[in-house]
C-alpha cells in the first residue's frame, strides 16, 4: 500500500514558478514509477510528467517540456515537480500517482493517487 500527499500548490502570476512535492508512505517507494497529472475544470485528467524508479528515465507532455522538471529523492520518499515559466493554461489540480510501469503516461497504469493540490496561474 502506498499513500501519497501533495503540497506546494498556490496562486502565482504568469511567468512565475512553483515546486510541488509529493510525500509517499511505504517501504517500496523506490520501486515505483512516479507521475504527475493535472485536471482543469471541465476537462479530463491529463498526464504531465513521470519518472522511473531510479530517476534515470523521465517523460513529459509536450506542453511542459523545457518548463517543468520532475525529480525524486528515494531516501526521502519524495517526488518533486519544478514548474517554471508558468502559464494561465497550467491552472489545474495537480495529482501525484504511483505505478509499476516504466515512466508511463497512461493514467490507467497508476495504482495509487494523492488528493491533489491546486495550482492557479493568473495572467
Amino acid at each position: 500500500q502506498v499513500q501519497l500527499v501533495e503540497s506546494g500548490g498556490g496562486l502565482v502570476q504568469a511567468g512565475g514558478s512553483l515546486r510541488l512535492s509529493c510525500a509517499a508512505s511505504g517501504r517500496t517507494f523506490s520501486t515505483w514509477t512516479m507521475g504527475w497529472f493535472r485536471q482543469a475544470p471541465g476537462k479530463e485528467r491529463e498526464f504531465v510528467a513521470a519518472i522511473s524508479w531510479s530517476g534515470g528515465g523521465t517523460n513529459y507532455v509536450d506542453s511542459v517540456k523545457g518548463r517543468f522538471t520532475i525529480s525524486r529523492v528515494n531516501a526521502n520518499n519524495t517526488v518533486y515537480l519544478q514548474m517554471n515559466s508558468l502559464k494561465p493554461e497550467d491552472t489545474a489540480v495537480y495529482y501525484c500517482a504511483a505505478g509499476p510501469y516504466y515512466s508511463s503516461s497512461d493514467l490507467s497504469k497508476y495504482n495509487y493517487w494523492g488528493q491533489g493540490t491546486q495550482v492557479t496561474v493568473s495572467s
